[in-house]
């Protein structure tokens, strides 16, 4: 089975920065694109970035200039790094992959379980 386990969140005042990553484990043939998205209590899961495999990187507008998204392949693992953290930027912020068994197979999405940020005022 493939799993994705996000690390790195945690309570930060606003202003300050965080790290989040994401390790993908288990059979793994292919990830393609990897990325982030967040969901605050009583909100949508809303889409933050993502990145392809060849470091091709997008941002929702709300968060360009301010986090950056990167991988590296060689660990299968994605990260965001979070700067001038605003206090909505408070969520859960889940981990997504789509892979393929093979370069032939079809593509699965995959996610993590969330790791919380907390931003304060």
């Amino acid at each position: 089975q493939v799993r994705l386990v996000e690390s790195g969140g945690g309570l930060v005042e606003a202003g300050g920065s965080l790290r989040l990553s994401c390790a993908a484990s288990g059979t793994i043939g292919t990830i393609d694109d990897m990325g982030w998205y967040r969901q605050a209590p009583g909100k949508e899961r809303e889409w933050v970035a993502d990145i392809t495999s060849g470091g091709l990187a997008n941002y929702a507008d709300g968060v360009k200039g301010r986090f950056t998204i990167s991988r590296d392949n060689s660990k299968n693992t994605v990260y965001l790094q979070m700067t001038s953290l605003k206090p909505e930027d408070t969520a859960v912020y889940y981990c997504h992959a789509h892979l393929r068994r093979s370069y032939f197979a079809a593509v699965v999405s995959y996610w993590g379980k969330g790791t919380q940020v907390t931003v304060s005022s």
